[in-house]
C-alpha cells in the first residue's frame, strides 16, 4: 500500500510533522518494502489553501492513506473525496509510525481534528475544542467587537465578544437624544473575507472534481 506521511526531513528516522498542509516535505512510503519517494511540499508558504493543494498533491501521487498530526476541514474534505483515508495523532519518528501502522494501531478519522488555517505561526487556529492563547494568556473571539454600550465580554475562544450587558450610559440632558448606531465592527470585513474566500475554495473543489473524475475515467479504461 502507499501511505504519505508528514514528516520534518526527508529520512525515514525523521520526526514527524504535525501540519498536514504545511509540513516541511511528505515521504511517500510503500509498506511492503519500506522503499520510499521524499518530495519537498510546494505549498508549505502558501498564504491560503495548502491543505487543498496539499491533499490534490497526495491524489495525483497515488496515495491510499495519510499519517499526520493533525488535519484541517478543507484537506480532509479533499482527501475524502479523493478516497484517501487519513488517521491524525501521530507523532515519533517516520520508521515508528508505519511500523504501528503495520501493526494495525493507527485509527482513520472521519472528521478533521483542528480548525481551518491551522499551523500559519501565530495566527493558527486551535485544535477543535482547545482555546487558544496570545500574548496576554487570550486571543481575540470570533465575535471580534464590544458588547452593547461598551460593556465587555466573553466572545469564542475568550475574546472580546458580546457584552455582559448593556454597559455605561451617559444621563440624558433636556430632550432625549437616541444614541449613535453603533460603527461597523471587524465582523463584517471578516465576513466578506470569508466569502471570498470560500467563492476561491469552491473553484478549487470544483477543479479538483474535475481531476477526480479525469483519473476515474482513466482507471476503468
Amino acid at each position: 500500500m502507499k501511505i504519505a506521511i508528514t514528516a520534518t526531513a526527508p529520512d525515514l528516522d525523521a520526526r514527524i510533522d504535525p501540519r498536514f498542509g504545511r509540513c516541511p516535505c511528505f515521504l511517500i512510503v510503500e509498506t511492503d518494502d519500506l522503499s520510499f519517494e521524499a518530495m519537498e511540499n510546494p505549498n508549505l508558504a502558501q498564504g491560503s489553501g495548502a491543505g487543498i493543494q496539499s491533499a490534490q498533491l497526495m491524489a495525483d501521487k497515488g496515495v491510499q492513506h495519510v499519517l499526520t498530526g493533525n488535519c484541517g476541514p478543507n484537506a480532509h474534505q479533499t482527501l475524502a473525496a479523493a478516497r484517501i483515508v487519513v488517521s491524525v495523532g501521530c507523532s515519533g519518528s517516520i520508521r515508528e509510525v508505519v511500523e504501528q501502522f503495520k501493526g494495525g494501531q493507527l485509527t482513520a478519522v472521519s472528521a478533521p481534528n483542528v480548525e481551518s488555517h491551522f499551523g500559519m505561526g501565530a495566527e493558527s487556529s486551535p485544535a477543535i475544542g482547545q482555546p487558544s492563547a496570545g500574548a496576554s494568556g487570550f486571543a481575540p473571539g470570533m465575535g471580534g467587537g464590544r458588547g452593547m454600550g461598551g460593556g465587555r465580554g466573553m466572545g469564542m475562544g475568550g475574546g472580546r465578544g458580546m457584552g455582559r450587558g448593556m454597559g455605561r450610559r451617559s444621563e440624558p440632558s433636556g430632550d432625549y437624544a437616541p444614541s449613535q448606531p453603533p460603527s461597523p465592527t471587524g465582523a463584517e470585513q471578516e465576513l466578506s473575507a470569508l466569502k471570498q474566500q470560500a467563492e476561491s475554495m469552491g473553484q478549487q473543489m470544483r477543479q479538483i472534481q474535475q481531476r477526480i473524475q479525469e483519473l476515474e475515467r482513466q482507471t476503468k479504461q
